[in-house]
C-alpha cells in the first residue's frame, strides 16, 4: 500500500513539474518601430545629390535586415519613397502598440557648414513616456555616435509623432549633410551598416 502511495505521489510531482514547465509562457517579442523621416515630395534636408528622405530610409531597412534576434520585431513605418501624413505615422505606432519608435532625421544648416553633431530628441509634452524615452534616447547616442558622428545631447522638442505617440519614443538627427565628414559617413554603405548595427545593439 505504501509502495502504491508513493508510485501515485510520484506520477503527480512528474505530471505537475511537466505541466508547469510545458505550460511557461514565452518570452514576448519586444516591437521597435522605425520612422524613416520625410518621403514623396517632402525631400528632408538636401545637398548635391543627397537628400535625407532616401539616407534614413536606407538605414531603416537596413536595421530590419540586419536584425537577427528573434526577440525583436522591427517595424518600417515608411517602407518605399511616398509622403506620409504625421497623423497617419502616430495612427499607425498607437495601433502597434511597440516598445519603443525611433524616428531617423538628418540635419543640415546655411551658417555653419563645419557643425558636427549628432543629437536626439524627446517629447516634452509626453510625460507618461519621457523618462524612458530619455533613457532610451541616452543609449542611442552613446552607441550610434563615433568619430565622423560626434555625440551631441539629449533635448526636448515638442514633435508631433514624439509628442502624440503612446509609447517611448526619440528622434535622432543622425548628423548633417552639410558637414562633409558627416555626410561621407551617413551615405557611404559602410557608414550605414554601423549606423544599423549599432542601432539593434541599443534597443536588444
Amino acid at each position: 500500500m505504501k509502495t502504491k502511495f508513493k508510485v501515485l505521489m510520484l506520477l503527480g510531482a512528474t505530471v505537475f513539474l511537466t505541466g508547469s514547465f510545458a505550460f511557461k509562457p514565452l518570452e514576448a517579442k519586444k516591437i521597435i518601430v522605425i520612422d524613416a523621416g520625410h518621403g514623396g515630395h517632402d525631400l528632408g534636408a538636401k545637398i548635391y545629390d543627397f537628400d535625407e528622405k532616401t539616407i534614413v530610409e536606407a538605414i531603416s531597412k537596413k536595421i530590419k535586415e540586419s536584425n537577427k534576434n528573434e526577440n525583436i520585431e522591427i517595424v518600417l513605418l515608411r517602407e518605399g519613397d511616398h509622403f506620409m501624413e504625421l497623423s497617419e505615422r502616430v495612427s499607425i505606432i498607437n495601433n502597434l502598440k511597440p516598445n519603443l519608435v525611433i524616428s531617423l532625421h538628418v540635419s543640415s544648416t546655411i551658417n555653419d557648414w563645419k557643425k558636427d553633431q549628432m543629437d536626439a530628441y524627446v517629447s516634452s509634452k509626453n510625460e507618461k513616456f519621457k523618462q524612458e524615452s530619455i533613457e532610451s534616447a541616452e543609449k542611442l547616442l552613446s552607441n550610434v555616435s563615433n568619430e565622423s558622428l560626434t555625440k551631441g545631447k539629449v533635448k526636448e522638442a515638442p514633435f508631433y509623432i514624439m509628442k502624440n505617440s503612446e509609447c517611448p519614443s526619440v528622434l535622432l538627427e543622425l548628423g548633417y549633410l552639410t558637414n562633409e565628414k558627416n555626410r561621407e559617413y551617413i551615405t557611404s554603405e559602410n557608414g550605414q551598416n554601423e549606423i544599423a548595427s549599432k542601432i539593434l545593439e541599443a534597443i536588444k
